[in-house]
Formats: C-alpha cells, sequence, structure tokens
C-alpha cells in the first residue's frame, strides 16, 4: 500500500452512512415531558420537532426510526396524547441533539378548548424556541397536505425561510401507494410547500414506509446532518 492510499480515507458509502445514523437515532432516550411551553428546559443542543396531524402515523415513525418499541407513545385513540415530549440523542452523559415529539393535532373527538390550547401552544413552540433547529411534518400521503397542516406551515415559514429552521415533510404510509400515486403525493406536497417557503429555505420532501422501511435511513441521515452542522454532509461519527 502506498503513502497515499495509506493516508486517504474512502467516503463512506450510502448505505455505511445511512446505518451508523439509524445507530445514533437508536440513542434516542426520554428526558422529560412538559404540557405547556414554559415547562420546557432551555437547551442548547439542537432540537428536531417532530409535528403532524394525529392520523399521520408520528408516532410510530419516531419508533420506527429510533428502532424502539415504545418510545413515542400511539395511543389507541388519536389526539389524546397532549404533551410536548422531549428525547436525548448521542452518548450518555453527553448528548448531541433532542428530539421533540408533540401532539398530533386535528383529530375530531378531541375537545374544541383542547384543540384551541394546543394550537397556541404548537404556535409558541415553533416561533419562538430558541433551540429548534428542525421541523419534521408527518403528512399520511394518501391525502396529503390538510388545512391544519398549511396552517402549521404558517407558523414556523418565517424561520425556514429565513433560514433558522429546516424543514422535512415525511410522506408516510407509503406502501399504501403505487408509484404513479407516489409520485403524484410528491408533486402535491412540493406545490404546497412551495407556497410557504421560499426557493431558498432548506426543505426536502420524502416518502416514508414504517412498515417497509421505505426511506428510513435517509430520514435518520437527514437529521444527524441537521444535529451536526459541522461534519461533512452525509457523514456520521464513528
Amino acid at each position: 500500500m502506498s503513502d497515499t492510499q495509506a493516508s486517504s480515507s474512502p467516503a463512506p458509502s450510502a448505505s455505511q452512512t445511512g446505518k451508523k445514523a439509524l445507530a445514533w437515532a437508536h440513542t434516542a432516550r426520554f428526558l422529560t415531558t412538559a404540557s405547556r411551553l414554559d415547562q420546557l428546559p432551555a437547551i442548547e443542543l439542537p432540537e428536531i420537532a417532530f409535528v403532524g396531524r394525529s392520523n399521520a402515523g408520528k408516532s410510530t415513525a419516531i419508533n420506527t426510526l429510533t428502532q424502539q418499541r415504545q418510545l413515542a407513545f400511539a395511543s389507541k385513540t388519536p389526539g389524546r396524547t397532549q404533551h410536548i415530549n422531549l428525547f436525548e440523542l448521542g452518548p450518555k452523559g453527553a448528548p448531541d441533539a433532542v428530539f421533540a415529539d408533540l401532539p398530533g393535532y386535528g383529530y375530531a373527538a378531541v375537545e374544541r378548548a383542547a384543540k384551541l390550547r394546543w394550537q397556541e401552544v404548537m404556535a409558541q413552540y415553533l416561533e419562538v424556541r430558541r433551540s429548534l433547529s428542525g421541523v419534521v411534518l408527518l403528512v399520511d400521503s394518501r391525502h396529503g397536505l390538510k388545512e391544519l397542516d398549511h396552517q402549521l406551515l404558517r407558523f414556523v415559514a418565517p424561520r425556514v425561510g429565513s433560514g433558522q429552521v429546516r424543514l422535512l415533510v415525511v410522506l408516510t404510509k407509503a406502501d399504501k401507494l403505487n408509484r404513479k400515486e407516489a409520485n403524484e403525493a410528491l408533486r402535491g406536497a412540493g406545490a404546497a410547500l412551495g407556497e410557504f417557503v421560499t426557493d431558498e429555505a432548506d426543505i426536502g420532501i420524502t416518502l416514508f414506509s414504517a412498515l417497509k422501511k421505505t426511506g428510513l435511513e435517509d430520514l435518520a441521515t437527514t437529521l444527524y446532518d441537521w444535529a451536526h452542522p459541522e461534519a461533512p454532509p452525509g457523514a456520521a461519527e464513528d
């Protein structure tokens, strides 16, 4: 082996990068829960929020991403989980990021007062939470973005447009779609996003299936890169 070969390292393959990002996601562990914004601890780490309608499969996606069956609470009655739950990631004693699981919204059986209260809490969180660095909006790929999703985008659009916050729309339950329907879902989501954010904003759209693990490594890699902006693109720490 020549000196040149010995001193250079090959770039990690997409599979290696995805596996390392998944290993990082697997370190997620419960930190705290809060029913109001002022109950959340001040955090200096990058915070990535997961948001979506109550039937979008948000808890299932988080559990699939972290490879933990019950990390995120998935109620049999959508809309019942009304707390912000924080999970820290990275080495124990030296975490490097936080996931924030926000309550699902839009379930019809939830009382109007509760809906309005959580709408206000989520709006405040998305608009003022200082540690927020990324938002993952989960949308049922079969139905596309609805009015409440548009409303949420309006809350966070100024911070996304200014580069403070990154945005990823995850189209869940992609295993229910054929190829044509999947392409239509991607186009529809892109058109909807165009109404709220500029072309320069850091946004993405991806198909995801918890059942078939479609898009899982891509999702993990994206979130790892968000949490480690100092690392080379697509790279994960050993």
